[in-house]
């Protein structure tokens, strides 16, 4: 996978590592992006699959070294089998609750225990709203903000609220 350098990071927020490898924490994309400028830096993305994704600041023109590079070695690490990646994992399985953007009360409340369940038992919960447009991608959000704060007694999120126009999604911890 190439590196994201700056403005071609679209991720709302990132986890951020300064240029000296101390880490940052949860900061909103723009704000990483005006740090790096006020740093002569270039803000450099190179995994997009967590959430929020990892990003570090790099002295200018490294970041464009590193995609570079990484392009070259792209096929040859790509060919790899990837099938073994969830053999011998012993991390817990995360249990996965799904709703819809206009999901009723009900059904929320009901969702919600479960979740509440989950968590006072000591395991993580991946909320995912799933929109059916771009449209309720706002909703969706919504939703989630909500969930996270019906459960802040019991959880704590461990990833940043990753939107996309399918929905939104966010992982969340027992405290």
């Amino acid at each position: 996978m190439a590196a994201f350098i700056n403005e071609q990071i679209r991720a709302s927020e990132v986890e951020l590592t300064g240029m000296r490898g101390e880490k940052l924490g949860v900061v909103s994309r723009e704000e990483a992006l005006t740090l790096a400028r006020s740093q002569g830096a270039d803000l450099v993305c190179t995994s997009l699959m967590s959430s929020p994704p990892p990003c570090s600041l790099l002295p200018k023109g490294k970041g464009k070294a590193l995609a570079q590079e990484q392009k070259k070695t792209s096929p040859k690490s790509s060919s790899q089998p990837t099938g073994k990646q969830g053999k011998g994992n012993s991390k817990e399985k995360v249990k996965e609750l799904r709703f819809t953007a206009h999901i009723e009360e009900h059904d929320y409340e009901t969702k919600l225990r479960q979740a509440d369940k989950h968590l006072r038992s000591g395991k993580p919960v991946q909320l995912v709203v799933r929109a059916s447009g771009a449209k309720e991608a706002a909703a969706a959000k919504t939703v989630i903000e909500r969930l996270l704060a019906d459960l802040k007694e019991v959880g704590l999120r461990e990833t940043g609220i990753q939107s996309s126009g399918k929905g939104s999604q966010v992982k969340v911890n027992p405290k």
